[in-house]
């Protein structure tokens, strides 16, 4: 059977829809542990680790917009400085904040921003000329030196990193109330 979905009005199939439908189910996931949540709640860190709710969905909207700027731009778009493998001084400064939902933001705002890059990323998806074109990664000690990497490439490190934190994000809701988003 193939599979098909439709977005920003085109009907897509094939390996394009398959991405899409899987990306949407983890999106879904994320988004679903959130759900009658008040923007204190998705502040709240209920483990042993720095992670709210409120900062998943933050860091995920981050993580998937710089990545189809990766697509679109290439390299330079993810930023440089960290060649020498120690960071600039403005990302050690900010990176704290991509994890919380800070007292002037709001769970509902943070939503409507990753649906905003969601849409941004589906119709890409959609309407890429080609999954196999490639750019080489940026300079960073985590990255092999010289590699490169399709645009299908990144599409999956977007729905591992979503996948990854949707079941970060049940864990914590678990721990709040009880509720369970995926089982």
């Amino acid at each position: 059977m193939t599979t098909t979905t439709t977005t920003a009005g085109a009907t897509v199939t094939g390996e394009r829809a398959d991405l899409l439908q899987t990306l949407a189910q983890h999106r879904y996931f994320l988004r679903h542990t959130v759900q009658g949540l008040t923007d204190e709640q998705a502040r709240q860190r209920t483990t042993a680790s720095e992670l709210c709710l409120g900062g998943l969905i933050k860091h995920l909207t981050d993580v998937e917009r710089k990545w189809v700027d990766f697509i679109l731009e290439g390299p330079s778009a993810m930023g440089g400085g960290w060649e020498s493998g120690v960071p600039p001084q403005e990302v050690i400064d900010s990176w704290p904040a991509n994890f919380r939902l800070l007292p002037e933001e709001t769970v509902a705002g943070a939503l409507a921003e990753y649906e905003a890059v969601a849409r941004r990323t589906d119709e890409l998806v959609s309407t890429l000329p080609d999954l196999d074109a490639s750019h080489p990664l940026p300079e960073a000690p985590w990255f092999e030196k010289g590699a490169r990497w399709s645009h299908r490439r990144v599409l999956l490190h977007i729905m591992a990193e979503t996948a990854q934190h949707a079941g970060h994000a049940d864990i914590i809701r678990e721990s709040m109330d009880g509720q369970k988003t995926m089982g």
